[in-house]
């Protein structure tokens, strides 16, 4: 589908803002990363009509294609400063790879033989941490010298995002088992039997790669910008989803929930460099058959809400929290299990409302092309209402993180002086009040479906 065919699809399932943004973050939309047009004055139309719906348009840089990328870059955001809005780029490609394949990345063994690890994906040749250091130059590079025309041209950037995934050191699938057969890694790591050393090795190196090669660079040119990437937020030191290339590793410590292996996770944010989170919260399919709740839409709530409270529960209140979110069923094998049930839409929105309750900003979407009208039109309807309690997401404090362990009601809140915003989600027939503790005090939350509340606190 054309840029312009997606942009559309976008227009047309959503609405203008019924409710002023003010300085609030905008939605962020996969399908509209850039404009699909050439003509400036139709750029400007699109900008403004997703502008019109506090959606923003974001430009890619590529380096493959410097010339055609940075103008269409400085196109946008020459516009976007115009019109006074957000100036959005999309980092990704020009990160994009540490672990070119080149020999003198590659692991080598105790006689001297180089090799690589393929275990996250056939195409990309995983290497050794402690041989990557020369590869910062070139995507150093790639980065500064977008960042340079930005600022030569007045342009600041406000936004920059990536996902960087499949690159540089990953520690599952079979990364410790290369590790341990590559004399570098043993020599840097002399404890590497240990699964906690060998992930705090490696994620102490990937968070160096991210801080020197590209938010330390841009913050050099860009000191205001937000810049973070996919999947990198503070946390309770446990990640309670898996990416669709990851896979557990026997040996590895973690947390049982139900049939679900909660994996330790190294605390890699503060040594990014970045300034927003960016948590993952998708319907990853394995959600599904790890949990057992007599209720599905349990199943996919429980596990992306324990993702969204370890973020807002753990992320600095002056750290924007921008989340990825994806509401069908994220990567499906072939032949899933029959009685599989998709979160069903009423719940993914009531979700996306107790994540705003619990200190998530604004959210991105990510999603295939044939569910853009679906997925935009569920996301924007909650975001778009969720302006009327603007003062409350300006200025509000989450009050509580709770994931009941079971079926039942689900309660989420923000404090603002005396006074509460409040939704209340329920997963069983159960209509009693439910008794929130607030500074040592008692606020009872009636059953109201669909709808959020503003209590007082007595």
């Amino acid at each position: 589908m054309p840029r312009s065919e997606m942009i559309d699809v976008v227009l047309q399932n959503t609405q203008p803002l019924a409710h002023p943004r003010g300085s609030r973050l905008p939605l962020y939309v996969w399908a509209a990363m850039g404009v699909g047009t050439d003509d400036d004055a139709e750029a400007e139309a699109i900008i403004r009509q997703l502008d019109d719906r506090g959606i923003a348009v974001v430009a890619s840089w590529n380096h493959n294609r410097f010339e055609q990328s940075l103008a269409e870059g400085l196109r946008i955001g020459g516009i976007q400063k115009r019109l006074g809005l957000r100036v959005n780029v999309n980092a990704n490609t020009v990160l994009h790879r540490f672990c070119n394949g080149d020999p003198q990345t590659a692991h080598v063994t105790n006689a001297g033989e180089p090799f690589f690890d393929t275990s996250f994906s056939k195409n990309v040749q995983i290497g050794c941490p402690f041989a990557l250091k020369f590869r910062y130059a070139d995507i150093r590079e790639r980065v500064a010298s977008f960042a340079r025309e930005y600022s030569a041209k007045g342009i600041d950037v406000d936004f920059a995002f990536a996902d960087w995934e499949i690159d540089g050191p990953i520690e599952w699938n079979g990364a410790w088992d290369a590790a341990k057969r590559c004399a570098r890694c043993r020599k840097h790591i002399p404890e590497i039997e240990d699964f906690t050393a060998f992930q705090r090795a490696y994620r102490k190196i990937r968070s160096e790669m991210q801080r020197e090669a590209y938010a330390e660079v841009l913050k050099s040119y860009f000191p205001d910008i937000l810049v973070g990437n996919y999947a990198v937020y503070p946390h309770d030191g446990y990640r309670y989803w898996y990416d669709y290339f990851e896979e557990f590793v026997e040996g590895a410590p973690y947390k049982a929930d139900q049939k679900a292996k909660h994996r330790q996770w190294a605390h890699e944010f503060p040594a990014t460099g970045y300034t927003f989170a960016m948590p993952v919260v998708y319907t990853w399919y394995p959600i599904f058959t790890r949990y057992d709740f007599q209720n599905t839409d349990y199943r996919w709530c429980y596990n992306m809400l324990r993702v969204a409270s370890n973020a807002g529960a753990n992320t600095p209140s002056n750290i924007p929290i921008i989340s990825f979110v994806h509401w069908h069923t994220t990567s499906p094998p072939q032949n899933p299990v029959s009685d599989l049930r998709q979160f069903s839409a009423e719940k993914y929105q009531e979700l996306l409302w107790h994540m705003l309750l619990r200190g998530h900003d604004t959210f991105f979407l990510w999603c295939p092309q044939n569910e853009i009208a679906k997925e935009v039109r569920l996301l924007h309807q909650v975001y778009a209402a969720s302006l009327e309690f603007r003062d409350f997401l300006d200025n509000g404090e989450p009050v509580t993180f709770d994931v009941p362990g079971s079926e039942g009601p689900v309660v989420s809140a923000l404090r603002l002086g005396n006074r509460l915003l409040v939704r209340r989600t329920d997963f069983t027939d159960d209509s009693d009040p439910v008794a929130l503790k607030v500074s040592g005090k008692t606020v009872r939350v009636p059953r109201i479906k669909g709808e959020c509340q503003i209590l007082a606190i007595e």
